[in-house]
């Protein structure tokens, strides 16, 4: 049986080695230690989100406020990217897996989801080229991890337990 991990690599076109470049640096010291440039993307990112043409699209976020899915994001993002556990500390592990499961994570969603961040990315003048690249690698490659997960979970009817998450775990800060 295919791993996630293998499917979300052949799904997404990244090897989990360049996904996780992000763990043989620490871009949240490089970014400057401060928060500032991980509150930018998400702004960036749930703007372009909340106000996609495509309602379907618009849909799977309806549930959730703006603000908290910002907060939720950056939190995430700081902690995974090597600073501070912000995230774990008001909402616990991130369980990625269990916690997209209400929702359609699909390849199509998964696409749509990525050219927002792309295009987050692209615009958020505070991170530096090198970060965008490796955090572009793992954001596509989360995606397809998310995808797998979520479509292997649909057909056990069981959640992630026992299904190693690295796409979650909380990096400390260095």
């Amino acid at each position: 049986m295919q791993s996630l991990q293998d499917k979300a690599s052949e799904w997404s076109g990244v090897a989990a080695a360049d996904a996780f470049a992000i763990d043989g640096c620490n871009i949240f010291e490089s970014l400057g230690g401060t928060p500032q440039p991980f509150v930018d993307l998400s702004t960036n990112f749930y703007t372009r989100v909340y106000e996609d043409e495509e309602e379907w699209f618009r849909e799977i976020f309806a549930g959730s406020k703006k603000e908290d899915a910002i907060q939720n994001q950056y939190e995430f993002l700081i902690q995974r990217m090597g600073g501070p556990p912000l995230f774990s500390e008001r909402r616990g592990h991130p369980a990625l897996i269990g916690r997209h499961r209400a929702f359609p994570v699909t390849h199509r969603a998964a696409e749509r989801w990525l050219h927002h961040m792309q295009q987050a990315l692209d615009t958020t003048e505070s991170i530096d080229a090198d970060s965008k690249a490796k955090m572009t690698n793992f954001f596509r490659h989360t995606a397809y991890f998310l995808v797998a997960g979520l479509e292997t979970t649909r057909q056990h009817s069981h959640g992630c337990r026992g299904t190693a998450c690295k796409h979650g775990a909380s990096k400390p800060a260095e």
